[in-house]
């Protein structure tokens, strides 16, 4: 089993709203990997669209994903991809 760890910066325009939440939870879910989200010590679950909300992480915003299990790598890079290329939204 493997355990990774990334920060990285909320960087589009509305942060981490509910459009965006939703599509990180969706990510997550797809894979068998635990997901968490760290933001300023709050760690809540990356498959809970409530959880990931109440983070409330705002554009420059810096969260940590934390990913455990078989499929962590390939989770991790999915969901960093889709926070750098800003949740797939104009800005």
């Amino acid at each position: 089993m493997n355990t990774i760890n990334q920060q990285i910066e909320i960087i589009n325009k509305l942060g981490l709203h509910a459009r965006a939440a939703a599509k990180f939870v969706n990510i997550s879910s797809s894979y068998s990997s635990s997901v968490d989200l760290e933001k300023n010590g709050q760690r809540v679950n990356g498959k809970s669209i409530m959880g990931v909300m109440m983070l409330a992480a705002g554009k420059g915003s810096l969260v940590t994903i934390y990913a455990e299990g078989d499929d962590a790598d390939d989770c991790m890079q999915s969901l960093t991809e889709l926070i750098n290329n800003r949740f797939d939204e104009d800005e």
